[in-house]
């Protein structure tokens, strides 16, 4: 689960703070904010592949002012973080296996958790 967007770079897992869109029809590049939502025809850019994009021969880039900043969490955000949370810190519950049908030899199961059993001497 990512809290934030990461740069649409391959292998770069900074956290995005720009958005890249392309204008075909003026053959321009435009390189501002951190679009509010991701879209499907735009690319998510940390600060240091926004600041040193080029464009190809013949294309223009446009930036618009601004600092790119990486925007703070939303309330969404924390929640999902907060879930994750205590998803993670749940202990798994052992509980209590039925006895198989054909004792193994004076041994039996008294616990399983996962794959693991405890097994106990009859005796005991």
């Amino acid at each position: 689960m990512s809290i934030s967007r990461q740069c649409s770079r391959n292998a770069c897992r900074r956290p995005a703070v720009a958005t890249l869109t392309y204008v075909y029809a003026d053959s321009t590049a435009v390189v501002g904010p951190l679009a509010t939502y991701a879209e499907p025809h735009t690319y998510d850019l940390c600060a240091v592949h926004a600041e040193s994009l080029t464009a190809p021969r013949g294309w223009e880039i446009v930036r618009l002012e601004g600092d790119y900043v990486e925007p703070p969490p939303t309330h969404d955000d924390l929640l999902a973080l907060a879930d994750a949370v205590r998803e993670a810190g749940r202990a798994p519950v052992a509980r209590a296996v039925p006895q198989p049908a054909e004792p193994v030899a004076g041994v039996r199961e008294v616990l399983r958790r996962g794959h693991l059993r405890v097994l106990t001497d009859h005796d005991a």
